[in-house]
């Protein structure tokens, strides 16, 4: 069995961080049997080398090894890609294909960013880890292959089965043994090694010297979080290489490629709302609410315009249906008064020997016009109202609102605006 340090010369694989390292050991171990493999991290963090190395350390080194990006092939035809199809089976299909698994029968299948797949793909695939079997798209005769799966991701899983994205007795046929490797801001130790690597590379490309970190330049190559973890310092330094015509580089000048970050802190987040599938429900559910009751007060409103139709005694329907006059007409304390109800909407106020024609397809049809012979005065009931009850309660303005269902304050604003 080949030692770690040799597996990392023979892959190109830099850096001697112990999560590096002891991703690579398990990757040597259980390369000789057909378990299949899960390998999981950050996008850039080079997790297509694993499958490589268990590939060439397997019993199926000789044969296939195919390697397929799920993210990167559409819906519609990921399946054909995968299992095959016959002539006919969809619109452009004018021939029979042998899908990936069946042309790396015998050999390893990578599966690159399998938690994209869709869910009646993912079907299909069960059966393959299960039993080894498939059925081309098209066709009804099952077919079987002999491979080894090694997928990987970088979605979270757990979240990805919660949300009902990936199918949780997949994952656990997916992983038998999962390894997973570090994102580079945990490689610390790896960052300027890497840097260094990338620096020749490039130097050697392009036929120039290599440029070089002074002391603080290399502190904030360390410093920064690199989101794109190896894929972003890699580009980071084939720029610097091809656009500075200086070789010795200072942090002021790696500052200019570097993503700029307010702080290296993690950010909270709030565990609730983490769990929100975003799909803004509590707004939702109260501007249901809103409208359901919108619709109640216009149905109430209707029953109460077409009861002053029929009847035009104001002064029973005002009794009847005084809580939805004082939300509709009310003034700031809730209550209702004629100058509130004439500056929102004059709909209690009926013209006098005036006609109320009835509209077409009006659901109401059985309303009648109806002959008023005398104005209606909003003013002029409420003065009577309210001299009534102060006559009867001997002046006592407390049991007078009381009586008339308004706030005694408001009474003492009404007896002064009426001077009585």
């Amino acid at each position: 069995m080949e030692s770690t340090q040799a597996i990392k010369q023979r892959f190109e694989i830099i850096g001697n961080d112990p999560g590096l390292n002891r991703a690579i050991e398990k990757s040597i171990r259980v390369a000789p049997t057909d378990i299949s493999v899960l390998v999981t991290g950050e996008s850039g963090v080079g997790k297509e080398s694993l499958p490589k190395i268990i590939h060439a350390l397997s019993h199926r080194k000789h044969a296939k090894y195919i390697a397929v990006n799920c993210g990167a092939i559409p819906e519609g035809t990921i399946d054909s890609e995968l299992f095959g199809h016959e002539k006919g089976a969809f619109t452009g299909a004018t021939q029979s294909r042998d899908g990936y698994f069946q042309e790396a029968d015998g050999g390893t299948i990578f599966l690159d960013e399998v938690g994209e797949l869709p869910l009646t793909t993912q079907v299909r695939l069960l059966r393959v880890l299960e039993n080894g079997e498939y059925i081309k798209v098209g066709s009804s005769q099952v077919q079987k292959t002999n491979v080894r799966i090694v997928a990987a991701t970088n979605v979270n899983m757990f979240d990805a089965i919660k949300k009902d994205k990936f199918r949780e007795d997949l994952y656990y046929r997916l992983s038998t043994i999962e390894i997973n490797l570090p994102p580079l801001r945990d490689r610390e130790g790896d960052i300027h090694l890497l840097f260094r690597k990338f620096a020749s590379d490039f130097a050697l490309k392009y036929k120039m010297p290599t440029v070089r970190l002074d002391n603080e330049a290399v502190k904030q190559l360390n410093n920064c979080r690199w989101p794109g973890n190896i894929r972003q310092l890699k580009n980071v330094a084939e720029q610097i290489s091809v656009l500075e015509t200086k070789r010795e580089i200072s942090a002021q000048t790696l500052l200019n490629y570097l993503p700029k970050q307010s702080s290296n802190l993690p950010s909270v987040i709030n565990e609730k709302s983490s769990n929100n599938k975003g799909d803004f429900s509590n707004e939702r559910e109260i501007l249901y609410k809103v409208l359901f009751d919108m619709k109640n007060d216009l149905n109430d409103l209707k029953e109460l315009t077409l009861e002053l139709m029929n009847k035009g005694n104001l002064e029973h329907v005002k009794e009847e249906n005084e809580g939805l006059i004082n939300k509709i007409y009310g003034d700031d304390d809730g209550e209702f008064s004629k100058t509130s109800a004439q500056d929102k909407l004059e709909i209690l106020q009926i013209p006098e020997k005036s006609k109320v024609e009835k509209p077409k397809n009006d659901p109401y049809d059985f309303a009648e016009e109806v002959e008023e012979e005398e104005t209606l005065s909003l003013h002029e009931k409420e003065v009577e109202l309210i001299k009534k009850s102060l006559e009867r309660n001997q002046g006592k303005r407390k049991p007078a609102a009381d009586e008339l269902g308004i706030s005694e304050r408001t009474l003492y604003r009404k007896i002064k605006q009426y001077n009585l």
